[in-house]
């Protein structure tokens, strides 16, 4: 049981990298809205990802 939960906070985090990595950037509800809507698709979860670690426009 203890190795289910490790794996399943594990898999969850991986799942929403993308809008850990964010942080508080202006567009992270947006990040946020991609994963969670897309992100069980790779390729949702690629650009949720790279939009995440791209430089805030000042």
């Amino acid at each position: 049981m203890e190795g289910f939960l490790i794996m399943l906070v594990l898999g969850l985090a991986i799942y929403f990298l993308p809008s850990i990595v964010v942080g508080k950037k202006s567009f992270a509800l947006q990040v946020f809205l991609l994963n969670l809507l897309l992100g069980w698709t790779f390729l949702g979860w690629v650009i949720a990802l790279v939009w995440a670690a791209k430089k805030e426009d000042r």
